[in-house]
């Protein structure tokens, strides 16, 4: 069953669920889950180093183990990303918001304020949603999109001094310190990006654990079982 969120508010019952995200959906965004969070581990401590041990650095190598470990990650998050924005053009009408909110309604800024005051808090007023609520539209596309995509390159250009000139990472990605000659510019622009990151996983799990518990659908089971359920417990709120 495919129905957007505005043919969901013309309904006189709302139905018990509807299958939004498909299974390609759920592997990546779990994938994309576990990567993240080990990206973002093992970048901290690349950037702040464990304390020096005894002993030959050879007998150890903790460091080399953890930028290895950090560069699988990063080609897993990279080539899940890839496959994410194929997804979002043939996959089901749900998956191509990734790529393309539909910013251009009025009824989605209208959505997007009363969102950004339901999370504030400001109202109790709460509606339904079969897919991302407007104000997670918004987020997803800054986070997933446009600072994922800018991790991926920044990441492979630093990435690229490791397996030298003429390289596949240096053809590719080498262009970034034509930008930016500062290999550690770059890097800090790359650990920025990191806490960014950071601060969007926060968030994600707040609001995905309060729609659980507060609002008029599931939140974290939609993305484990692709089925959005609904609490019947009245008309939906106009917005």
């Amino acid at each position: 069953m495919v129905i957007s969120s505005d043919e969901l508010r013309k309904l006189d019952k709302v139905p018990e669920q509807i299958y939004v995200f498909e299974l390609p959906v759920r592997i990546w965004h779990w994938t994309h889950a576990f990567s993240i969070f080990t990206l973002i581990f093992t970048g901290y401590l690349i950037a702040v180093p464990l304390p020096s041990l005894h002993g030959e650095a050879s007998m150890h190598f903790i460091m080399g183990n953890l930028r290895m470990i950090h560069f699988i990650a990063g080609m897993v998050f990279s080539v899940g990303l890839l496959m994410r924005f194929y997804w979002a053009v043939v996959g089901n009408v749900y998956s191509r918001q990734l790529l393309f909110p539909r910013i251009h309604r009025k009824v989605f800024w209208q959505e997007f304020w009363h969102e950004v005051k339901w999370y504030a808090f400001m109202t109790r007023k709460c509606g339904k949603f079969v897919a991302h609520n407007p104000l997670a539209q918004i987020a997803i596309f800054f986070f997933n999109v446009i600072l994922a995509l800018f991790m991926v390159i920044t990441g492979l250009a630093l990435y690229s001094q490791g397996t030298g000139d003429g390289s596949w990472a240096d053809v590719m990605f080498g262009w970034v310190f034509v930008i930016e000659p500062s290999s550690q510019l770059v890097r800090m622009w790359h650990l920025f990006g990191m806490w960014l990151m950071l601060f969007f996983v926060i968030i994600h799990i707040y609001m995905s654990i309060r729609e659980d518990v507060h609002s008029r659908q599931n939140g974290v089971g939609t993305m484990i079982s692709g089925w959005r359920r609904f609490r019947d417990d009245g008309p939906m709120d106009p917005q």
